[in-house]
């Protein structure tokens, strides 16, 4: 079953997360990085052709035998869905038509979602901004692992488990953390899901419904990629809340391993962060990052030292304001 981790508990910490001071400090040194706040409209185009690839692999693989169906579920369908799931985030931040223009953000995020098979892009807006405002926040900062996550994936074998089954935890850890009214964009989110998935069993057939679900459940599990949810925010170094990674999968993801430089400057999108670090690179060069997605997750599942309780937390302090 594998050895047991040390760690009983989160890193609970009493000082507020370090983006905010670190971006004052850098925009008082380098105010030429406001320029770069800005929406990116290529995102439009960009995730839009995402989509219709999507759609294409669902009519390829109608008629392909199962083990094929799974094989490019993993090879190729899991890595657009990641990617896409990136996307989503860009979109989350208003980064496609700007901050004037939100509501067609959303209404994208849910066009954005189709190829997932799970609806989730107006659910994840709410959520992200808390993740950005409250740092670790505990009970509000669903991005952290619960504490029966913690407790429970405990050995190598269970942490194995508990990275396979990520996206089932992603998807629902916040329902049972911080549960918020269902908006009636969520609603729309959801009944638009549920009616594409429908058309595309009816249009294409049981094969590439099951590719589009599996591509989700596999590209936010056991594929390679995956370990930028661990990379992020868990701690290979005690203390360190956020970390980054640069290598070459940033030109596949839209550069979310600059996690240190995205939690800094937000509103910058995702393309314009490693201008960022180039600017500010005294910053950025002397914190410890990344350089490998997989050898987080392997490291993650085999160090004894690392468990889901590997994350920084705070309390409360009773004056937030959430999405």
């Amino acid at each position: 079953m594998g050895s047991r981790v040390s760690r009983e508990d989160f890193e609970w910490v009493d000082t507020d997360e370090p983006h905010a001071q670190r971006s004052r400090e850098i925009l008082a040194k380098y105010p030429e990085i406001k320029s770069l706040m800005k929406p990116d409209p290529n995102l439009i185009w960009i995730i839009t052709l995402m989509v219709l690839i999507q759609l294409a692999s669902f009519y390829l693989v109608k008629d392909l035998e199962w083990k094929w169906v799974i094989f490019w579920a993993f090879v190729f369908g899991s890595s657009i869905d990641h990617s896409m799931t990136l996307g989503i985030h860009e979109i989350s931040h208003n980064f496609p038509f700007g901050h004037h223009r939100s509501l067609w953000n959303r209404w994208f995020g849910i066009f954005a979602n189709l190829p997932i098979g799970v609806p989730y892009s107006i659910s994840y807006k709410m959520y992200h901004m808390d993740h950005h405002r409250y740092l670790g926040a505990d009970g509000i900062d669903v991005d952290a692992p619960s504490h029966f996550e913690g407790w429970f994936f405990c050995t190598t074998f269970r942490k194995l488990a508990w990275v396979v089954f990520q996206p089932l935890f992603i998807f629902l850890r916040p329902y049972f953390v911080n549960p918020k009214p269902v908006t009636y964009l969520e609603t729309i989110n959801n009944v638009t899901q549920i009616t594409f998935n429908i058309i595309i069993y009816y249009v294409f057939g049981i094969k590439s419904l099951v590719y589009m679900l599996a591509a989700s459940l596999l590209g936010l599990g056991l594929n390679p990629i995956s370990g930028h949810f661990i990379a992020d925010h868990y701690m290979f170094l005690k203390g360190q809340d956020t970390n980054s990674y640069y290598g070459p999968l940033n030109f596949l993801m839209f550069n979310a391993g600059y996690h240190n430089e995205h939690h800094d400057f937000p509103s910058i999108p995702g393309s314009r962060l490693p201008q960022v670090r180039k600017i500010a690179a005294e910053y950025y060069d002397k914190l410890p990052h990344h350089n490998s997605w997989g050898k987080v997750l392997y490291d993650f599942v085999m160090d004894d030292t690392l468990s889901p309780y590997s994350r920084v937390k705070r309390l409360p302090k009773g004056n937030e304001v959430l999405e």
